[in-house]
């Protein structure tokens, strides 16, 4: 079993009278990353705005590499870079300037700090703009600066609140990249909306509803947990809407463009051979037929039964 760098326990919060998230439970291991995954309002940020110690929980606790966060902020702090859904940039400051005074801010000592920016410039891609002022890069490389203010002092983990959140898929797919190479060297988490999202970068997963965990587990077990409500089929003879919306294990059916089908399903037992001996038997003339992972809300419909 891996060592746990963070734990957090019987974790409650409540913002006036309504709880934002109630009796939270969960360990960070030591490198890798974890995925906090769940819709807008489910208690992600306000869980790791909790964990970095930007606000004080209602109850439960929080340690980091064994130091309580409530007893012992400051230390706690020192172990963690934090990147929040809206980087906070200084768009007037070039990257070497805003990364200098976030290393004066993180306590790194003075002899230390060139090092310190040139290996988080090195780290996140970003030494060739070290002049540019940050007002004149694009989304993705203010986000590098971002994650590079949160590892400028050598954090045992880094937390990223929707690192991807309005970057385009090349930006995307380059801070995936970026935040596994981060994560072999220490442990990171990160919180996210997007299922394809976790399902990219993450070892393990967290997953919450209406402030509650409702799956904690490896990213294998998550994908053998959730099973597929729903497949495609591409037929250069497709049969009508009607006669795909009679089959008894056919909920719902959707065309995608003249020759591919969505079907929804509700039991997967042989569900593709049926389909492709029924294609056989009446002439549809099947060239593909694939299964699909559920949707984030048929994942979160799934689970609230299987724990029902």
């Amino acid at each position: 079993m891996p060592n746990s760098i963070a734990k957090i326990v019987h974790l409650s919060h409540r913002y006036a009278r309504d709880w934002a998230i109630w009796d939270i439970s969960f360990d960070i291991t030591e490198k890798g990353v974890m995925g906090l995954l769940g819709a807008n309002g489910a208690g992600k940020s306000t869980t790791m705005n909790i964990l970095c110690g930007v606000i004080n929980q209602t109850e439960g606790n929080v340690f980091i590499d064994g130091v309580d966060m409530r007893k012992n902020p400051v230390e706690a702090k020192r172990l963690i870079g934090f990147l929040p859904q809206k980087a906070p940039l200084h768009l007037e400051l070039t990257v070497d300037e805003y990364l200098t005074h976030c290393a004066y801010m993180r306590s790194v000592p003075k002899g230390e700090i060139y090092k310190a920016v040139e290996e988080a410039k090195e780290k996140c891609g970003i030494g060739h703009f070290s002049k540019r002022l940050l007002v004149n890069l694009s989304g993705g490389y203010q986000q590098r600066v971002g994650i590079a203010q949160a590892i400028i002092h050598r954090p045992k983990l880094v937390v990223l609140d929707e690192p991807t959140n309005g970057l385009d898929p090349n930006q995307i797919l380059e801070v995936r990249k970026l935040i596994g190479e981060i994560a072999r060297e220490r442990s990171v988490i990160l919180s996210t909306h997007i299922l394809s999202e976790v399902q990219a970068t993450c070892h393990d997963i967290v997953m919450m509803a209406h402030g509650r965990v409702v799956f904690a587990d490896t990213l294998q077990a998550f994908n053998n947990y959730i099973t597929p409500n729903s497949l495609v089929m591409h037929m250069l003879a497709a049969p009508d809407r009607d006669v795909l919306m009679a089959l008894p294990f056919v909920q719902q059916v959707e065309q995608l463009d003249g020759q591919r089908w969505r079907l929804f399903f509700n039991d997967d037992k042989g569900i593709t051979e049926r389909l492709i001996q029924m294609s056989v038997e009446n002439g549809w003339q099947l060239v593909e037929i694939y299964l699909e992972k559920s949707s984030l809300d048929g994942v979160f419909a799934q689970l609230s039964k299987k724990q029902s």
